[in-house]
């Protein structure tokens, strides 16, 4: 039995057509059913639902052979114990720095200097900085980011953006763009070897489907 972990919501949507082309079809549908492990129309292969933070958890520690995860998931997570053999080219944005508009960044973020950042990605944030040679607070928060600025609890945010639209509607700008994101496939190294022959046909049937 092969094992794909995935979340829900746009990821889970927008992988399905990729896995359609792999002869795979979930046979119920994750934002209606209650289930946590759903059959597929094969028989050798079942999605296991959880949440996106957690897709590379259990594909390293092997509940999962397989996993779709943001590109910025992957980052905070480290990637131990992953093969990412296919960029899926899907659940596109951008991870960035963000501040309220009039925020003079470029003098905030001069060498030695100290800056409270607001984020999910503590890790990414830090070594971002880090490498600007910039001290940072990072405080670690888990939804609406843009509040920490307006309210006082950080000076900028770090944050997923994609239209750009709530930055705006809560008078924050861009600053600066730290790395484009996309979801990767993602599989367990034992995984691979152990049990190559029957995932490499996913892998290659999904990286055509990709190309395509």
């Amino acid at each position: 039995m092969i094992t794909l972990a995935l979340s829900k919501g746009r990821i889970f949507d927008e992988t399905r057509p990729l896995l359609a082309a792999a002869g795979i079809a979930p046979l119920e549908d994750p934002e209606t059913s209650r289930k946590l492990i759903i059959g597929t129309s094969n028989p050798d292969l079942r999605i296991v639902v959880v949440r996106a933070s957690d897709v590379p958890t259990y594909v390293q520690y092997g509940a999962a052979d397989l996993g779709v995860a943001g590109k910025d998931v992957l980052m905070e997570h480290g990637g131990a114990g992953l093969y990412q053999p296919v960029d899926l080219r899907i659940a596109r944005c951008r991870l960035c720095v963000a501040v309220p508009a009039g925020f003079d960044y470029a003098n905030a973020v001069r060498r030695g200097a100290r800056l409270r950042v607001a984020t999910k990605y503590v890790q990414t944030a830090r070594e971002h900085f880090a490498e600007k040679g910039v001290h940072v607070d990072v405080i670690k928060l888990y939804g609406s980011m843009e509040l920490a600025p307006l309210s006082g609890l950080a000076d900028v945010i770090v944050d997923l953006v994609s239209s750009g639209g709530t930055l705006k509607a809560n008078n924050l700008v861009e600053v600066e763009e730290i790395v484009p994101i996309s979801s990767r496939l993602i599989v367990n190294q034992s995984a691979m070897k152990l049990k190559r022959a029957a995932l490499m046909p996913i892998i290659d049937r999904i990286q055509a489907a990709v190309q395509a």
